[in-house]
């Protein structure tokens, strides 16, 4: 089993260590049963962000998290590797806590599962349904487990 998670960022500071966001990612890829995978995670700025979101998405405007997946997710019992890029924007995410409540370190931990969980090809739809999906719910699960570090240390 390999599983390769690279954090890069724009020197933006971020609540979370590097190592806590690739632990985060690598807990989804494992809870997801995932076996080989490389998986890039960049934090971006504001501007870059809706850059990518209008280039790639048609989208206007700054979004929390994009991600792109580099092929097809594989049917159960498939080898094949999962290929990801995941773009995250903390302060699209400290602008969410303002609006909607919470803290940094957790919404950064659920952004960074969300986009997980779009690379291994789940979806949820747009709008208010949004929140009562599949996806929103496994995400939130595995915001439970996997968004604090136990005594233990991070799950490896």
């Amino acid at each position: 089993m390999t599983l390769i998670v690279d954090v890069s960022g724009d020197g933006a500071r971020l609540p979370l260590s590097r190592s806590r966001v690739k632990d985060i990612a690598i807990g989804v890829l494992k809870s997801e049963r995932v076996r080989d995978a490389l998986v890039s995670i960049t934090f971006v700025s504001r501007r870059e962000i809706a850059r990518l979101n209008r280039a790639h998405l048609g989208h206007a405007g700054a979004t929390d998290v994009i991600s792109f997946s580099l092929g097809q997710p594989p049917n159960p019992g498939d080898r094949r590797v999962i290929v990801g890029d995941i773009y995250i924007a903390p302060d699209v995410a400290r602008a969410n806590v303002a609006r909607l409540g919470g803290g940094v370190r957790d919404e950064l931990a659920r952004l960074v599962i969300h986009g997980t969980l779009h690379v291994l090809g789940h979806e949820h739809p747009e709008g208010p349904d949004r929140t009562a999906s599949a996806m929103w719910k496994r995400q939130e699960r595995l915001l439970a487990t996997l968004g604090r570090p136990s005594r233990r240390g991070a799950p490896r």
